[in-house]
């Protein structure tokens, strides 16, 4: 739920559906599962018909399952729907912020908020029926392809009609999405394969690969520069050497992708920010994997995609259609270049590294005081209606996709949006982070239901949090620091709670001191939880967090005068409980230990 959060809450996840038993053939299974993936419906197969389940008809063709392709099957029993039935209730615990036994609010929730619907073949077991009356009391709509179906129209308790029959499975997913009122967008992009978010999370195995690209075999590079009008025609793909036609299956061989943006509104500052978006764009393309960014790409294109017909210059074609369907308002004109010559490779690479080093610079060096306006954003008030994320420089979105630049660019793109513009205003408290313009937008645009609200305190006044984010601070008060987790994590921490009990603790939309819901590289910023004390404060992180995450923490310990410091932050490794974590902590000499009470930092003058 927390780790798609945030593609539920945008829009690139529309809604989900529940498929009873198998399809009639494996043909139709594979099918009405492309149909599904291409508009972002997350899928969750169950239950079986004489023994035979729908998964296994994926296996046979090979169809890759897990929540990173939106295929999860639950169970081979009809009574395993209640653990998708289970999941989407907790939508409205997550990010609604109410609590087990307020059935009615939950209901209501799912009826206006949570787009799922059911699909069923072949003639409906009693169990079966059982099953999609939970469904259909939840709002979800069941659609079959039955003749023996008895339809329900129009009951009050679904949007549309209840159960509905759908024959021709050319239009069985079209009913679906029309009966449940799913709001999507197929996205047609000019190449020959499937191209939807749903195939990002696709893995080209070695056996599988046609050709890859970077790596550790070969070197691959993106970079996207900002042109003059006159400079570029739009919808130019220029391929600058050999296309992959005569490279031998398995190859590594060596790529640039140079991608110039021109506009009447576009700036440097948005550079980094559309090229980004180019590891998105690609991965969505079924049977091509991509990973990393700048010049630590990995691309690699399967055999299938290759049979099919996909070559280099459809990434020109991918990049093209999507900077202008996402960035329109700023991409008035967009060209690529890929590029496999090597004298034209090394040009490219010798000016993108001076643009990284540039791009670095100027966001690293921009803090909070410097700038007036802070943005929101409020795209999870989809799931959390009180909740409202202040982006500052030196903070970025609790989800971690989102930074200031990105929410400035949001907002120049669409100016009634999500992401708007937070006038400081006047300074109530500079330690913690408080402002009277902050205040009166956070109050009046969290259903009036935060009113006071700190930046950089933990304690007081925090920021509420919606479900999607990355990682969870919470005080130990014995340790006189906080410990951070990270959502990957599913051990207990010292405190005695996992990460999905803190999370009941947070999420939500509500401020609970001591509590936070946080994106991982805010631990790395000046404005770290500053009014307590920041970056010293930590003395527990998961080990993988630590280790992924221990250069860039040692390069902050450094400026902070605690050289050794991140030897002195225990793990699970280390201490899994109270004890053993002061054991360690004393031993070390952690510097939390000397801080002043973080039950004691004096609060604001209303505390």
């Amino acid at each position: 739920m927390r780790e798609v959060g945030i593609q539920l809450v945008d829009g690139r996840m529309p809604g989900f559906a529940a498929i009873l038993g198998p399809a009639p053939d494996n043909e139709t299974a594979v099918k009405i599962i492309r149909e599904l993936q291409k508009r972002n419906i997350l899928i969750f197969p169950v239950a079986n018909r004489e023994g035979k389940t729908m998964k296994e008809q994926l296996d046979a063709e090979d169809i890759q399952t897990g929540w990173d392709t939106y295929i999860v099957p639950t169970g081979p029993r009809t009574r395993d729907a209640i653990f998708v039935l289970n999941w989407a209730v907790r939508s409205a615990l997550t990010f609604g912020g109410l609590k087990p036994g307020r059935f009615q609010e939950i209901l209501q929730y799912q009826r206006d908020r949570v787009f799922a619907f059911g699909i069923t073949f072949g003639t409906i077991p009693d169990d079966w029926y059982a099953t999609g009356a939970g469904a259909i009391l939840m709002g979800y709509p069941v659609i079959s392809d039955s003749e023996d179906t008895p339809e329900v129209r129009p009951t009050g308790v679904t949007t549309y009609e209840a159960l509905v029959r759908e024959r021709d499975y050319e239009e069985l997913v079209p009913t679906c999405i029309e009966v449940r009122g799913v709001k999507v967008k197929v996205e047609e992009v000019d190449i020959p394969v499937a191209f939807a978010a749903a195939f990002e999370g696709e893995r080209v195995r070695r056996e599988d690969m046609q050709v890859e690209f970077g790596g550790k075999r070969a070197r691959s590079i993106e970079y996207l520069r900002m042109v003059d009008m006159d400079d570029i025609t739009d919808g130019t793909i220029q391929m600058v050497g050999e296309d992959i036609d005569g490279v031998e299956a398995g190859a590594a061989v060596d790529m640039g992708v140079e991608v110039m943006v021109a506009g009447r509104e576009m700036q440097e500052d948005f550079e980094g920010i559309l090229e980004r978006q180019i590891h998105r764009y690609i991965n969505h393309a079924t049977g091509v994997m991509h990973m990393g960014q700048r010049h630590l790409v990995w691309l690699r294109v399967s055999k299938n995609a290759y049979e099919q017909g996909f070559r280099l210059h459809h990434i020109g074609n991918i990049i093209h259609a999507k900077l202008h369907d996402e960035y329109g308002k700023i991409a008035d004109k967009v060209a690529v270049r890929i590029i496999t010559d090597k004298e034209e490779l090394d040009r490219l690479f010798e000016a993108a590294r001076g643009a990284y080093e540039g791009r670095d610079a100027r966001l690293a060096g921009l803090t909070d005081e410097e700038v007036d306006v802070f943005y929101s954003c409020t795209l999870c008030q989809t799931f959390a209606p009180n909740h409202v994320c202040v982006v500052s420089p030196e903070r970025p979105g609790l989800c971690g996709a989102y930074d200031w630049l990105d929410c400035k660019a949001a907002f120049q793109i669409s100016p009634q949006g999500c992401n708007q513009p937070i006038q400081k205003g006047r300074v109530v408290d500079a330690g913690m982070g408080e402002w009277e313009g902050v205040n009166e937008f956070v109050y009046n645009n969290s259903n009036r239901t935060v009113e006071h609200y700190c930046q950089y305190s933990l304690m007081n006044h925090p920021m509420t949090s919606c479900g999607c984010f990355e990682c969870i601070i919470c005080i130990v008060p014995e340790a006189n620091g906080v410990l951070v987790v990270s959502r990957e994590y599913g051990g207990m921490t010292p405190i005695g709670m996992s990460f999905s009990t803190l999370a009941g603790q947070v999420g939500g939309g509500v401020q609970t001191p001591g509590f936070l819901g946080i994106g991982r590289r805010y631990m790395l910023s000046h404005k770290f939880i500053s009014y307590e004390g920041g970056f010293a404060r930590i003395v527990w992180l998961p080990k993988d967090l630590k280790d992924d995450m221990r250069e860039e923490f040692k390069a902050r310990a450094d400026d902070l005068g605690m050289a050794d410091f991140v030897d002195k932050i225990a793990d699970e490794t280390i201490a899994q409980d109270g004890k053993a974590l002061m054991a360690f902590l004393t031993e070390v000499q952690h510097p939390a230990l000397t801080m002043e009470s973080l039950l004691g930092v004096p609060g604001s003058r209303r505390d």
